[in-house]
């Protein structure tokens, strides 16, 4: 009886931690998506509107869009690089260039990209610092 009990505490202890974790991994998760909000309001906006549709011909939706849910590197490479060529999403073409946002941090833009992936309709995974700095770390693509 006595080996049952502390069966039966064991796994309800286990389960309370498994069950903390997953709630501080949403806790931070939902900072992170709070704060790229904020970073996506200061840099981002203005260009990509409050509703990421962009602007027609000039700035490229992040709605609905493979170039946002999609390749996490090419994405991290076009806030960190900017883009100068034109770029194609769902038949439509855009000219505006976009300038390199390298300031940012590496947990900056980690925040917005992923606050991006999973706002405007989109649902794409989180982007970590780490992968950030790796990209930074890299020599951007020509």
């Amino acid at each position: 009886m006595r080996f049952k009990k502390h069966c039966i505490l064991y796994c309800l202890s286990m389960l309370l931690g498994f069950l903390v974790s997953a709630q501080s991994k949403t806790l931070s998760e939902s900072k992170r998506l709070a704060n790229g909000k904020k970073v996506y309001s200061m840099y981002c906006l203005a260009c990509h509107q409050a509703d990421g549709n962009g602007v027609p011909r000039l700035n490229p939706p992040l709605a609905g869009t493979d170039y946002v849910t999609g390749s996490k590197t090419r994405l991290i490479d076009i806030v960190l690089y900017g883009l100068t060529e034109p770029l194609e999403i769902n038949d439509e073409v855009y000219n505006n260039p976009m300038a390199s946002h390298a300031f940012l941090s590496d947990q900056q833009v980690a925040d917005v990209l992923s606050y991006i992936r999973n706002s405007f309709g989109n649902k794409a995974g989180m982007i970590a610092a780490t992968e950030v700095k790796k990209q930074r770390n890299r020599q951007p693509k020509k």
